[in-house]
């Protein structure tokens, strides 16, 4: 497996509604196979590719950092106000200009490969960051076809070749709306 720079940090965005062992699962892997020196669940009040958030913006974040007490290398960040933006493009600016990070590695599920090049700046994420994609059950074949992977032409990605994680917000939310 790639072993990166030291001081590579991860960045894991996303509306984390709600956070799970999912997100927990693919942090851990990230941290110990590509040896990542902290990694970020960089909240965001809405995802422009989704729906209203189920869990409100304060239960998202609090939820998130029980979820992550034991994991001293797991941080969890709501930037939207500071940066007065959730895309991640500004995100990464954010922690380039701000942080002072060189070294950067956006975590994704297969799934948002297939729409990355609707991201706004997407090109620009793809020359900042390295992408850290991790396997979807029904998205593997297809993301790998997709308009992004063909752009970098197997530079700046990592496929983590992981167990599928059978875990999701969706599934969660549905759960939830059943007990009621």
């Amino acid at each position: 497996m790639l072993t990166l720079n030291r001081k590579t940090i991860g960045i894991f965005g996303g509306s984390f509604d709600p956070p799970h062992k999912g997100h927990i699962e693919i942090s851990k892997i990230s941290l110990k196979k590509i040896k990542l020196k902290k990694i970020y669940w960089v909240i965001t009040k809405k995802n422009p590719f989704k729906k209203k958030p189920f869990f409100s913006l304060k239960q998202r974040i609090s939820r998130s950092k029980k979820a992550i007490k034991r994991y001293k290398k797991i941080k969890v960040l709501y930037l939207d106000d500071r940066i007065k933006s959730s895309r991640t493009i500004n995100v990464i600016n954010y922690f380039i200009k701000i942080k002072k990070q060189k070294n950067l590695c956006l975590i994704l599920g297969s799934d948002s490969l297939l729409n990355f090049h609707k991201w706004t700046s997407w090109k620009k994420i793809v020359k900042l960051t390295k992408l850290v994609v991790f396997s979807r059950k029904g998205y593997d074949k297809k993301s790998k076809e997709s308009i992004v992977v063909k752009y970098l032409n197997k530079k700046n990605i990592i496929y983590i070749n992981n167990k599928l994680i059978n875990i999701s917000s969706s599934n969660i939310k549905k759960n939830y709306l059943k007990k009621f």
